[in-house]
């Protein structure tokens, strides 16, 4: 058999076996399903060494293909971020099931009682890189909203993820269940993900997770109704009612507290009216933590040590130490620099001004706009929902960090004593 025709038969049997696993999974109470996910946690953090031994081949090929340190962070296992996984498993195991919850209920007139009820979306497919914590992560939010999971990591992350994965399954088929609940695609090969994307006779929904590129691949080739969690060219708007000394640490931590995540700000957006006040500790304070700034016309001669910036730069999502500055002269013209190039993602304005405050709120079309604060706190366990499957960048079905409900669509109920339409 072909190498081909090999990962073909094995991506449909997958499909198959999640198909089938969902509806044994969709009968499991609240009760059973939070005893497998505490089941599961423990077997982690027993299991580390076996999960530590995978993920340092991870690491050790990594080094040698030259990968970036923000990447290599990214894709470092230690005994205390799988803890921090465990933990975010319990932490989900506490969560309210979101599966059966009444969203609406009404009788209309000839007596049929109608229910909207929450469901599982069926078998969730989630294609994502580096990071094997989405491993976990991705198994307790499916498993706890009753959805069977198909799961691609990428290739730097494959012997963490598969260590991951089979210390799940095992747990699972101990607890008398059926392991299928949570399979990992086992090849490296990109052609992998072409099949997958064709399941739609068993698949529900895929949802990718990584870089602008990969999401792009799977949205132009998916036959499967794609949930967008899009890259996140974020800004911040420095009104010029603006408390500096507000600002700048919000963006000392939105651009360095962590580079390489989707919710970092990338590029700066500043009134004219303050910018001769706020450039130069801008700078100053960029000087500190080695971001490089890249600014425009207007505001270059107020940064010396930055760079010309390009209309490339601000429509690119750096995951880097560099930051864009782009000077405006109203809060109109803000918004609209930021509506044409932004992903959707997080945008924030520091004011002290209500309505310059109230109309970006309003203006601005993104999953999350803040008022002076960090965009750092677009992520699902910070919002209250425990472990995030994602940050959806569209609007349907789901917009913004995407937690247990985000993960349930729902059905009518309609119950009648004998009517029939005349």
């Amino acid at each position: 058999m072909s190498t081909d025709n090999k990962i073909c038969e094995t991506i449909t049997m997958l499909g198959r076996n999640a198909f089938s696993a969902k509806f044994s999974l969709q009968k499991l109470s609240e009760a059973e399903k939070n005893k497998v996910l505490l089941k599961v946690a423990g077997a982690l953090v027993d299991s580390s060494d076996e999960i530590l031994c995978a993920n340092e081949k991870d690491i050790k090929k990594g080094e040698e293909n030259g990968m970036h340190e923000g990447l290599l962070d990214r894709l470092r296992l230690s005994p205390e971020r799988i803890k921090d996984m465990a933990e975010g498993i319990k932490q989900v195991a506490d969560l309210p099931d979101p599966v059966g919850s009444v969203i609406d209920d009404w009788t209309l007139e000839n007596g049929l009682r109608i229910k909207k009820v929450s469901v599982p979306l069926g078998v969730i497919g989630i294609i994502y890189e580096s990071r094997p914590n989405v491993t976990a992560d991705a198994f307790s939010l499916t498993f706890k909203s009753g959805n069977a999971v198909i799961l691609k990591g990428g290739s730097d992350a494959f012997d963490s993820n598969m260590a991951i994965t089979n210390v799940i399954r095992r747990t699972i088929e101990k607890e008398g269940y059926n392991p299928d609940f949570i399979q990992l695609v086992p090849f490296t090969d990109r052609s992998a993900v072409g099949e997958l994307l064709k399941l739609r006779e068993y698949i529900d929904v895929v949802i990718p997770r990584g870089s602008a590129g990969l999401i792009r691949m799977v949205c132009e080739n998916s036959k499967i109704p794609v949930i967008e969690t899009g890259s996140g060219n974020c800004h911040i708007y420095i009104d010029k009612a603006a408390d500096i000394s507000k600002a700048i640490p919000i963006i000392i931590n939105a651009k360095t507290q962590r580079i390489g995540v989707c919710n970092a700000a990338e590029s700066l957006v500043v009134h004219e009216d303050i910018k001769e006040a706020f450039l130069p500790e801008l700078q100053k304070a960029m000087r500190e933590k080695k971001v490089e700034l890249r600014a425009d016309e207007d505001s270059i001669n107020l940064l010396p040590e930055a760079k010309p910036a390009t209309e490339t730069d601000f429509a690119t999502e750096y995951l880097d130490y560099i930051l864009s500055v782009k000077t405006v002269k109203s809060v109109d013209e803000a918004i609209e620099h930021i509506n044409k190039y932004n992903t959707g993602h997080s945008e924030s304005i520091i004011t002290e001004d209500e309505v310059a405050a109230n109309a970006f709120l309003k203006g601005v079309d993104a999953a999350c706009v803040y008022v002076n604060a960090s965009t750092r706190f677009t992520d699902g366990f910070q919002f209250g929902f425990g472990a995030e499957i994602g940050i959806s960048t569209q609007k349907l079905h789901a917009r913004g960090p995407m937690g247990l409900k985000e993960l349930t669509s729902y059905k009518f109920e309609i119950t009648g004593d004998g009517q029939i339409r005349g």
